[in-house]
């Protein structure tokens, strides 16, 4: 226990060699990373809480909606290395204000007329700014805290702009119809941009960061992104389709939107939380890690039944919470992995949860046209998300080790 706290402290001191970081106080760099983080977790969910209105509005099936959830997706995932990489070399500041303003160009473009593929083409711009902006605000905060308090905290504002869109969404569809869905994702993107131009920029350069090759050879960062798969990809999978599936069983729009939101707002509260626990009592991190393997699928596996309606929110609370757990663990060890190229890592680790994500979104939508709406998805999204706790055990040797197992 003694050698996992000495680690552990290790990490929360200065960095790599070669680190420049600008002078500054953190508030402001620490409030621009939230504002990115904010705006880039609200575009990723916010067209599957208004799916059934963009459906009519667009003409075509609710399985074909969930398309602009793989459109954004498929840059997003696209972007991530990428764009980490970038962040390694300029600093996340710069990289993080062209990608709120790429978020509000593509929102501006899905805004002009009702028409699919237009819509899809916006998308996939969004998701190059979702993309690139989440890995920057990471590494934003890294540069200005370096510790797994920072990531939490970060992680319950990205996680939190999900959960407001699935709320907010389905509120805002009887005045702004179809464009509900975008237009407060526009204002999510541009408010920030304002402030992001007056803050005082905290950012870390790597000129000797590691090459691209040595990034995705990295194994420890494969086992880290199976957990990150696992609570997060699953999680916003879920959150896309639940106010559908809920919704088909007579739950108004607003209280499935409630319900839902739960799924990702469950870790505004345990990402942070989670974080401070890790740092202050190391030996509780992979029976926390096992919680929320088990307990996430749990929490899906009851909203795939026919439950009562108090009994789901309890389900979706769970999981919800169970899904930040592993965040600040998960995103703090990567970049202990790789130390000269930290966004790099952070981009790669996002990924693949991304890769999933873009899989598995339309998958579940299918699962709607068989017996159940829906529920068959939601079980085998129960089902993976359980199974990955047998990844628990040397996801955390990972964590612990910093080094090729």
């Amino acid at each position: 226990m003694g050698r996992l706290s000495a680690m552990r402290s290790a990490w929360f001191v200065p960095m790599a060699s070669g680190t420049q970081a600008r002078s500054g106080g953190t508030g402001a760099p620490v409030a621009g990373a939230l504002a990115v983080g904010l705006a880039a977790g609200w575009n990723i969910a916010n067209t599957g809480a208004a799916a059934g209105t963009l459906s009519s509005a667009y003409g075509v099936s609710l399985p074909t909606i969930g398309l602009l959830t793989t459109a954004l997706f498929l840059t997003h995932f696209g972007s991530q290395v990428p764009g980490g990489i970038l962040i390694d070399r300029f600093g996340p500041r710069p990289v993080g204000f062209a990608a709120l303003s790429v978020i509000a160009v593509g929102n501006a473009i899905a805004l002009a007329f009702a028409s699919f593929p237009l819509a899809v083409v916006a998308r996939l711009i969004i998701g190059l700014g979702t993309g690139t902006g989440f890995v920057a605000g990471s590494d934003w905060v890294r540069a200005a805290r370096r510790s797994s308090v920072g990531q939490g905290l970060y992680g319950g504002f990205s996680v939190a702009g999900g959960g407001l869109a699935v709320l907010m969404v389905p509120l805002l569809e009887p005045a702004l119809g179809w464009r509900s869905a975008y237009v407060a994702a526009l204002g999510v993107s541009l408010v920030p941009l304002v402030g992001l131009t007056r803050s005082a920029e905290l950012a870390a350069h790597f000129p000797n960061a590691y090459p691209f090759r040595r990034v995705v050879h990295e194994r420890p960062l494969y086992l880290l992104a199976a957990l990150h798969t696992a609570s997060f990809g699953l999680s916003v999978i879920a959150s896309n389709w639940v106010v559908s599936l809920l919704t088909r069983r007579g739950v108004s729009h607003g209280l499935a939107g409630l319900v839902g939101s739960l799924l990702l707002l469950g870790g505004l509260a345990t990402r942070p939380l989670a974080g401070v626990v890790v740092r202050r009592r190391p030996h509780l991190e992979r029976p926390l890690l096992s919680f929320s393997m088990i307990g996430g699928g749990a929490g899906i596996a009851v909203l795939a039944t026919p439950a009562p309606i108090p009994v789901l929110t309890f389900a979706a609370c769970l999981a919800g919470l169970a899904a930040g757990v592993p965040f600040a663990s998960v995103f703090t060890g990567a970049q202990r992995i790789q130390p000269a190229s930290p966004a790099a890592a952070i981009g790669l680790v996002n990924a693949v949860a991304t890769f999933t994500i873009l899989a598995g979104t339309p998958l579940v939508g299918l699962s709607f046209l068989l017996p159940g709406d829906g529920r068959i998805g939601f079980a085998v999204l129960a089902a993976l998300w359980c199974s990955a706790a047998c990844a628990v055990p040397a996801g955390y040797r990972a964590l612990i080790s910093g080094s090729d197992l």
